[in-house]
């Protein structure tokens, strides 16, 4: 019997479960967190309260809670969908078509990956203010529709993609679109999946285009309403401040484990590509 093998066997996973379990613990706080009163959680009371209840309702006493989680989920839902149909279209374009400028396009967007977010604030707002499209849902999706990485992301995957079935389908009369919806899509799932996630986690968790665009208290996202329920006098509610916490990280961690394995697949195969 290959003893060392077990024994190297047994380490690996004892230093993953050691690893799992202490990368846990912050989240596992703010949930025992969100159950007690704002003095137990100052007082740092590491077991689970009965103050749930009120910290919810103290949450929807505020006004802003339903409606920034309502946003949150339109805001990011809608954004991710588009995101990905657009960024995977155009990635795919970059192989599948011959250009001779599609190079320099590529390296100017991916040039455009090195400005930063605050360097172009302020034209941005100007111009959306000009088009009148300030807390509105348009406001928040535009800048993100066809972010630098996530055609990148698909344009390294495509250039795994065979051709051959491309010009056979080609030759046996199927159209563009319908190649890329009926032959790309389903072979691309993996990829389609880390692009959803990368996405829609960026999306959940902006801040500062929706602190300056959604400038309505009823439009605002729930990044922008933890912000302010922290601001909100000289002694915050810790107990609610936990439980708001937990409300927002909690669709980002669902969508991650339901496409785990698509997205560890995903993001693998296109480097490769």
């Amino acid at each position: 019997m290959n003893f060392s093998g077990k024994k190297s066997y047994f380490w690996r996973h004892a230093l993953l479960i050691v690893c799992s379990l202490i990368t846990s613990l912050p989240f596992v706080w703010i949930i025992i967190c969100s159950t007690n009163t704002s003095v137990d959680v100052l007082r740092g009371r590491l077991t689970l309260g009965s103050n749930l209840g009120v910290n919810f309702q103290t949450l929807v006493d505020t006004g802003r809670f339903l409606p920034a989680f309502k946003n949150s989920v339109i805001y990011s839902v809608t954004t991710t969908l588009l995101a990905v149909c657009i960024s995977s279209a155009a990635g795919y374009g970059f192989v599948v078509y011959r250009s001779k400028a599609k190079d320099t396009v590529m390296a100017v967007i991916l040039l455009s990956m090195m400005i930063p977010t605050a360097a172009i604030l302020i034209p941005m707002f100007r111009l959306f203010s000009r088009m009148k499209l300030l807390n509105t849902i348009f406001a928040f999706m535009l800048p993100s529709l066809a972010t630098a990485f996530l055609i990148f992301l698909f344009r390294q995957a495509s250039q795994s993609f065979p051709g051959e079935i491309i010009q056979a389908a080609r030759i046996d009369g199927l159209g563009e679109w319908m190649i890329f919806f009926r032959m790309f899509i389903p072979t691309m799932k993996p990829v389609y999946s880390t692009a959803i996630v990368m996405t829609f986690m960026n999306t959940w968790n902006a801040f500062l285009w929706p602190l300056v665009v959604m400038t309505d208290s009823q439009k605002t996202t729930m990044p922008v309403f933890l912000s302010l329920l922290t601001d909100s006098g000289y002694t915050p509610d810790y107990g609610a401040i936990m439980l708001a916490v937990t409300v927002t990280t909690l669709p980002t961690l669902i969508i991650f484990f339901a496409l785990q394995k698509s997205f560890i697949n995903g993001l693998t195969g296109s480097v490769k590509g």
